[in-house]
C-alpha cells in the first residue's frame, strides 16, 4: 500500500476488494449445497455491498468521487486476491470451500489493519476500525461452520 499516493486511492482499493467480495459470495452462495451456508454467504454478500458504500462515504468526504478504476491503469489499483476461477471453486469440496472463504476474510481483514496505519483521522479510522472488526467477524462464522463440519465428519450422526 505504500506505493499508493493518497488515503482516497487507498479507499479505493478497498472499495474494489468490497466489490469483488460481493461478487465471490454470490457466486459461491449459487455453488454450495448446504442451504445455510448459501443463505450465510448471501448475507456476507451484502454487508460487502454495505462496507463498498461506506468506504465510498469516506472519499466524497474527501472531496473526491469514487471511481471504478484509475484512469491510468495503475497497476497498484488492481484488486487483490478476491476473485479466484469459477472452475477451480468447482473442483473444491465443502471444506476447501469453507478455508478459501475463511482465507479471504483473513486478507481483509489485514489490508484494513495495514490501512490503520496510514489513516490520521479519528473519524476515517473508527470507519476502518469498524471494517477490520466486520472482517474479523465475517471469518469466525466460516470458522464456525467449518467447525461444525469437521465434527460432523468425526462424530455422524447415526
Amino acid at each position: 500500500m505504500a506505493e499508493l499516493k493518497n488515503i482516497a486511492e487507498i479507499l479505493q482499493v478497498g472499495i474494489s476488494r468490497e466489490t469483488e467480495a460481493n461478487v465471490f459470495y454470490n457466486l459461491l452462495s449459487q455453488y454450495v449445497q448446504d442451504p445455510q451456508i448459501s443463505q450465510l454467504c448471501k448475507e456476507l454478500a451484502s454487508e460487502e455491498l454495505e462496507h463498498r458504500a461506506r468506504l465510498e462515504l469516506e472519499i466524497t468526504k474527501l472531496g473526491q468521487i469514487s471511481r471504478a478504476s484509475d484512469a491510468k491503469g495503475n497497476p497498484s489499483l488492481t484488486p487483490l486476491d478476491y476473485m479466484v476461477n469459477m472452475s477451480d471453486i468447482m473442483q473444491m469440496d465443502y471444506e476447501d470451500l469453507l478455508i478459501l472463504a475463511m482465507k479471504k476474510e483473513k486478507e481483509a481483514f489485514i489490508f484494513y489493519v495495514e490501512l490503520l496505519s496510514l489513516v490520521s483521522n479519528a473519524a476515517l479510522r473508527d470507519v476502518v476500525i469498524e471494517l477490520a472488526e466486520e472482517e474479523a467477524r465475517h471469518k469466525i462464522r466460516f470458522e464456525i461452520q467449518y467447525d461444525m463440519y469437521i465434527s460432523s465428519k468425526k462424530n455422524p450422526p447415526e
